[in-house]
């Protein structure tokens, strides 16, 4: 099973490119699901306006993903008349797309991590603070640390706490990832708005 990450972004373009990457978003899930694609989103950042995104992160998991990653990936061009500015003439707004296969990333791995035991604290009675069931676990390279203290089990609050701890650390990895598809995307957004790879016609 192939799996990999998409990064949508705004490239720091006005609010209607914001809005677009929400809809953007909105397609490739739907797109997905009739797919049989297996699709989560890691991390959104939220533009000023209900409905917007400066950019998402989504991990996508399916057999074949080549169909979809050649669809998809590069400028996205929606042309729709702005819903926030009635009268401003630019129709045409742009959004990146940019597609990592996973395995090239070394996202997680399970040596970097620290794990400690302590004392859970809040309600329970007076059994609760007696035995270290608690568990933190902190990711070396990036500082990034969970508390799991959901069961009485210290091996169910360790398994809990690396799952968490793993959903944070992709998603920090793939921030960076992201920040780097922005400059990129920015630095060259002249020659690639004007190579769209897919051009998506309605009101955003």
């Amino acid at each position: 099973m192939d799996k990999i990450i998409v990064q949508i972004t705004s490239g720091r373009g006005p609010i209607e490119c914001c809005r677009a990457v929400a809809r953007v978003q909105e397609m490739i899930l739907k797109q997905c699901k009739a797919k049989d694609i297996e699709v989560s989103v890691l991390d959104s950042k939220k533009a000023d306006l209900k409905g917007t995104l400066l950019s998402a992160t989504l991990l996508a998991k399916g057999n074949n993903l080549q169909p979809f990653m050649k669809e998809w990936q590069g400028t996205i061009q929606w042309i729709a008349q702005s819903p926030y500015r009635k009268f401003h003439k630019r129709k045409n707004w742009f959004v990146g797309v940019g597609m990592f296969p996973l395995q090239e990333q070394a996202l997680w791995n399970p040596k970097d991590v620290v794990v400690e035991t302590c004392r859970a604290s809040g309600p329970g009675g007076q059994h609760v603070n007696k035995v270290e069931t608690a568990v933190r676990c902190r990711h070396i390279p990036s500082g990034i640390q969970v508390l799991a203290a959901d069961s009485r089990s210290q091996l169910q609050n360790k398994q809990l706490g690396m799952e968490r701890l793993k959903a944070k650390v992709i998603a920090w990895q793939t921030e960076q990832l992201l920040e780097r598809q922005q400059d990129q995307w920015q630095e060259h957004n002249v020659l690639e708005r004007g190579n769209a790879v897919k051009v998506i016609e309605g009101a955003l």
